[in-house]
């Protein structure tokens, strides 16, 4: 699934894949918003992502559906 936080005051969105689920994501931005602690992601690549939670601008959680990759026979 792709991620992409915008932080304040930075031209450029944070983006990355992580493995884990929209809800686990939604959750984990959630309590961090409501107790003013960082914002701590992983992707799938096992970096560590910290975002202050007072800096987050906005946050686009991506699709978990995956997307066929290949060549469909067509006749």
């Amino acid at each position: 699934m792709d991620i992409e936080l915008g932080i304040q005051n930075v031209a450029r969105a944070v983006t990355f894949a992580t493995d884990a689920t929209a809800q686990e994501v939604s959750e984990t931005i959630e309590r961090a918003l409501a107790s003013g602690e960082p914002i701590e992601l992983t992707d799938n690549k096992g970096r560590n992502f910290i975002v202050p939670a007072s800096a987050l601008a906005y946050a686009i959680v991506g699709s978990e559906t995956r997307h066929a990759v290949g060549f469909n026979n067509l006749e």
